[in-house]
């Protein structure tokens, strides 16, 4: 229901005007009175009203410097002049400021009922409005993560100045100045769809686009990124919040799934997100290591043991390097995390590198897992080794680099046939999901979640699969498919627009017209009339 607040030096009007209008029969909340503009500036201030009535001359403060310090601060702000000068003056100016009526004493009853009727309608028909761009934004933004994924990569990789961030981020649309930034990443659950996963996951997701104080991005197939940003002051509270968001809702996996959450460094300035990033990226390396910490911060992580003197494999515990999580990092890990993974691996191994057996074990573990990891996918064993260029080091004095490098070269190549094998698998799954979506574009409930069970995959992978083989993102293209048939029906057809938003899939008329002119260029008005392209 629209507020309203009335300005009015005289007593006998002003009274007249608050007790005679039905403002409830005409949909309005009365929420206030003043005296003058100065007197009703703090009280606009609190009670926000969608429409002020003012006159226009009054003492300490005018009608017309109100109204402009009114729609300065609440530019939605419906405002009604009513004037006993017929003054050309003073009604150019309030055209000027933005006035919505002009109306000249002694006012009627009847003609005030009849303009607040119809600036109630305008309120409803902007607030309709917003509300669409607002599910627009809501539908594009969920999914539509290429120019904010590209953008935060440059970024992190320290390729822009911050003079670029900010105007790259501005055409983004991305707020971004800050007293503090800290990043934090958290896993997806699950590759196969399941209805616990999709409604957690929806629930996660909507909670971090609700709060500006993060900046949600899918970073790879399992993985979201969040910039966290805010007052000093605030970030560790916005920090522990993040936390939270994440432990309670996985908690409803009891442990049956992995899922984990790493925070990293907070710094004080843009140019330092490189290094934010750096750190947490090492952090969330050892959701391998410790496979049993969920939450991964400074705190958790446990440092490297300090130095022994005695080097050796005596002091070094073989079985950090067991199999199962080599196989674990080759079955998960995207192609860039294996640096960060193997240097954390190797940072318990310095003293025990002067052993050279056990160098030579730790390089014939990786060599045999990684085969046994590559035709468990059903491929030879020569597809790994063709991708590797490190020589056979068994023969030669170990150091430190050079275990790097080899254990690097052959989990960096498991990981490229990994990933390679299942973009064969998701071409069928991404065929199928393409059939379905063109066979039922017209159901209006028609959503992610229904075509991710209909294939059997998760939805995360479904929309990260989708964006990146179709160049478009689920809502894209359901939405061109929706207007490619409406536009046929305008054409071919005399029904008017509600019936084809019904069959094209829009239960909303209105807001099947809304997306018409937004992504159309024009109304279905225009198009049937000859504006057809």
């Amino acid at each position: 229901m629209p507020r309203v607040f009335l300005v009015e030096d005289e007593s006998t009007i002003r009274s007249t005007l608050r007790d005679t209008v039905p403002w409830g029969q005409l949909g309005y909340e009365f929420v206030g009175e003043a005296t003058d503009g100065e007197m009703a500036l703090p009280l606009i201030g609190t009670t926000h009203p969608d429409v002020l009535i003012t006159d226009i001359k009054m003492p300490f403060m005018d009608g017309l410097s109100l109204s402009k310090l009114v729609l300065k601060e609440f530019p939605n702000t419906k405002i009604i002049i009513i004037s006993g000068y017929d003054d050309f003056e003073f009604a150019r100016q309030a055209i000027e400021i933005g006035v919505e009526q002009y109306l000249l004493k002694p006012i009627t009853k009847a003609n005030l009922m009849k303009v607040l009727r119809e600036v109630k309608e305008k309120i409803e028909q902007e607030q309709e409005q917003r509300n669409y761009q607002a599910q627009f934004q809501r539908d594009s933004q969920e999914y539509e993560q290429f120019a904010r994924k590209s953008f935060m990569e440059q970024v992190v990789a320290g390729k822009l100045s911050v003079q670029q961030i900010y105007e790259d981020a501005g055409r983004l649309g991305l707020e971004l100045r800050a007293q503090s930034y800290c990043i934090a990443l958290f896993s997806a659950m699950g590759e196969t769809y399941s209805d616990t996963d999709a409604r957690v996951r929806e629930d996660l997701l909507g909670h971090f686009m609700k709060h500006p104080e993060y900046l949600l991005i899918r970073w790879n197939l399992s993985t979201y990124m969040l910039l966290i940003m805010g007052e000093k002051s605030r970030m560790d509270s916005y920090i522990q919040s993040c936390i939270a968001a994440i432990t309670n809702r996985y908690g409803v996996y009891n442990g049956q799934k992995p899922w984990y959450v790493a925070v990293g460094m907070t710094g004080g300035r843009l140019s330092q997100l490189p290094e934010c990033y750096e750190d947490v990226s090492r952090l969330w390396a050892y959701r391998y290591i410790q496979p049993d910490t969920h939450v991964l911060t400074a705190d958790t992580v446990k440092a490297p043991a300090a130095k022994n003197t005695n080097s050796g494999i005596e002091s070094f515990d073989v079985s950090k390097f067991n199999t199962d999580m080599l196989l674990e990092i080759m079955r998960s890990a995207a192609p860039e995390e294996i640096p960060n993974v193997i240097s954390e691996l190797l940072l318990d191994i310095s003293d025990a590198v002067g052993s050279q057996p056990f160098c030579h074990y730790v390089m014939l573990n990786t060599r045999f897992t990684a085969i046994q990891f590559v035709t468990s996918l059903g491929l030879k064993q020569e597809k790994l080794l063709e991708g590797v260029s490190c020589p056979d080091l068994t023969e030669q004095n170990i150091e430190l680099q050079d275990l790097r490098r080899y254990m690097s070269e052959f989990m960096m190549q498991a990981v490229k046939l990994r990933i390679a094998s299942s973009a064969n698998r998701y071409k069928d799954i991404l065929s199928r999901a393409v059939e379905y979506i063109d066979s039922h574009y017209s159901d209006e409930n028609l959503s992610l979640n229904m075509v991710a069970k209909e294939v059997n995959i998760s939805a995360n992978y479904l929309s990260a699969v989708f964006s990146q083989e179709m160049k478009s993102t689920f809502v894209e293209y359901v939405t061109t498919k929706r207007m490619a048939k409406a536009k046929e029906l305008l054409r071919t057809t005399d029904k008017h627009s509600g019936e084809i938003a019904l069959e094209v899939g829009y239960k909303d008329p209105h807001y099947f017209s809304f997306l018409f002119k937004k992504t159309q260029g024009m109304t279905t008005r225009e198009y049937r009339a000859g504006g057809k392209h």
